[in-house]
């Protein structure tokens, strides 16, 4: 985008985006906020697309931009990818909601089951939140106990259930709109402290099951690695408490089976998302059958309700089948976890060469960046998952308070240099190659340069 005579990041950017600006001050007479999803907010105003292919979109000002939002999270193969879109545009013909069922849902159920470890049996929903839900109320049935245990700074949806300790302040007294018995059965304790959970466990018998986000909260913000997954799957067998991972996110974009195939590590359910449906709307339960039962009219047993108007719609199904099976080869994620690794490298390079008080970090393709910070850089040799954790995993450091003022300068900057950039983090796709990464590189440089030479 063009530079203006202005001077602050603040005008440039308004200056160089008035169409999104003007449809902002439009939708905050029409939405709470102006914006349909808390992370879509920014300081000023939010960046507007028109429409999108592979790894850019097109705002409604014409700029292309590099997408590191990937429809959050849920676009591993880039956005509207031929094979996903030629399903849809197949099934839309032939209907998108047959208030029946259909050959597509029983592939794409047996593509999860294919792909999924813990997959013996599975349960479409509209959503993850929904998949979350479930999978406690499953726990709840299975077990005969109220509580479960979460880890903080683990995200799982916008459930009442589950918000308790999932931001900063994590031991925060309530959450608001969530009444207070509610939140009481949900225990929080700090990740990657095994000694922490079992003593909970201890502690309280009405706890009956465990979850988290089994590369760490809100994707990898404080990164969970194969030991910690290990020990916790062992603790939960021995007190005999149901493990259940929240795989959102990290299920077929870690590897085409998730977290649980690549670590070797099988929890009781799974909550899937996002890359699951393709990039339309959907989520799942995959788990234990004698847990899914409980969904079954038996004779004698309590039957759990569940209905939901676009469970394994049609159109989700197509897109979720076609988007599966080229997962299935594996070569989307090698191509995502490559693209992510080779920014995190050129980004401590950049940061390192200018002296910038600046880190990359993160596992697989799931990139974040950390300013104000002085310490030792991730090697250029580290593996997908093996890399240096800054502050040695201190949560209130990596996850904790942010400067806004900060936050805001750096999606600006990166955007006035052709970047939609997630804040501090982003996720790459299969379909950012070498080109698009050497591209933000040479975003990141100008804006941190745009940054500094405002105090920032």
């Amino acid at each position: 985008m063009p530079a203006t005579a202005t001077h602050t990041l603040a005008d440039r950017y308004a200056a160089a985006l008035p169409g999104s600006k003007q449809r902002f001050e439009h939708a905050k007479g029409v939405f709470p906020t102006g914006v349909t999803h808390d992370a879509r907010m920014m300081d000023p105003f939010p960046v507007y697309i028109t429409h999108a292919k592979g790894a850019h979109k097109w705002d409604v000002d014409g700029h292309k931009l590099t997408d590191y939002f990937v429809g959050h999270g849920s676009h591993l193969l880039g956005h509207c990818p031929d094979d996903v879109v030629k399903a849809v545009q197949d099934q839309m013909a032939r209907g998108t909601h047959h208030g029946a069922c259909h050959d597509a849902e029983i592939a794409w159920g047996e593509l999860v089951r294919k792909l999924i470890p813990s997959a013996e049996r599975v349960r479409f929903t509209g959503s993850g939140t929904e998949a979350t839900m479930m999978a406690l109320r499953l726990s709840r049935l299975y077990t005969g106990r109220g509580k479960f245990l979460k880890l903080h700074g683990h995200f799982h949806g916008w459930h009442d259930y589950v918000t308790v300790g999932a931001d900063y302040p994590y031991d925060a007294p309530g959450v608001p709109g969530v009444p207070d018995d509610v939140a009481r059965h949900c225990v929080a304790v700090p990740p990657n402290d095994l000694n922490r959970v079992e003593d909970a466990l201890k502690a309280d018998p009405q706890i009956g099951a465990v979850i988290l986000e089994p590369t760490g909260g809100h994707w990898g913000a404080v990164p969970i690695r194969g030991p910690f997954l290990k020990g916790l799957r062992e603790v939960c067998t021995r007190h005999n408490r149901l493990l259940i991972f929240d795989e959102v996110i990290t299920g077929f974009r870690v590897s085409p089976g998730g977290a649980q195939a690549f670590y070797g590590v099988t929890p009781d359910l799974t909550a899937l998302a996002k890359i699951l449906a393709g990039g339309l709307p959907g989520g799942c339960v995959a788990g234990r059958a004698d847990i899914l039962a409980f969904i079954e009219a038996r004779p004698g047993k309590p039957k759990m309700k569940h209905p939901g108007t676009y469970n394994a719609n049609p159109l989700s199904a197509a897109a979720g089948v076609a988007a599966l099976t080229r997962v299935a080869t594996g070569v989307p994620c090698d191509l995502a976890n490559r693209a992510a690794s080779r920014l995190r490298n050129k980004l401590n390079e950049l940061f390192e060469a200018r002296e910038w008080p600046w880190v990359a970090y993160g596992d697989f393709s799931m990139v974040r960046v950390l300013p104000g910070y002085s310490g030792e850089r991730p090697s250029t040799t580290a593996g997908d998952n093996n890399g240096l954790v800054p502050y040695d995993g201190d949560l209130n450091k990596l996850d904790g308070p942010k400067n806004m003022k900060q936050y805001s300068a750096l999606r600006q900057a990166m955007l006035l240099n052709g970047v939609d950039w997630w804040g501090f983090a982003g996720m790459t796709s299969c379909e950012h190659a070498d080109a698009v990464i050497d591209h933000t590189v040479t975003a990141f440089e100008a804006s941190i340069d745009a940054l500094t030479a405002e105090g920032l």
